[in-house]
Parts: C-alpha cells; structure tokens; sequence
C-alpha cells in the first residue's frame, strides 16, 4: 500500500499553483506599466489575485490528496 504525506502533496500544489500564477500575471506585469493599460491591467490581475487566494485557502484546507487534487486546475 501507498501512503501518500498530505503535507508533502500539499507543498507541491503549493509549488504549481505559485508557478500558474506567475504564468498568468506575466503579460499583466507589462501591460500594467503602459500608462493607457495600467487601469484595466490593474483590474484582471485582482482577479488573479483573488482566484489563486481562494485555491490557496482550499489547499491549505484539504484533509486528502483527492481534495487537493480537486483545486488544482
């Protein structure tokens, strides 16, 4: 039988949702020093921001590995 560290698998998650995060705020962190773009750049990365901060929290709330599974997209 497998016995899978929750907390190990948790760091991991951690680890690729940190990675798909910076992925998305790239294009954002350009666009955000264009004067004309700055505000609606500003917009999109809060919804980054807030999307990542609701799968942080539901990482660090799961009790097992299909839980975190379940958050990670």
């Amino acid at each position: 039988m497998i016995t899978i560290n929750v907390t190990k698998a948790k760091n991991i998650a951690h680890d690729a949702r940190r990675t798909a995060r910076s992925a998305e705020f790239a294009p954002l962190d350009i666009k955000a020093t264009i004067p004309s773009e700055s505000v609606a750049a500003e917009a999109a990365r809060a919804l980054i921001r807030t999307k990542y901060e609701t799968m942080q929290t539901a990482i660090n709330s799961a009790t097992t590995v299909d839980e975190i599974k379940a958050v990670m997209p």
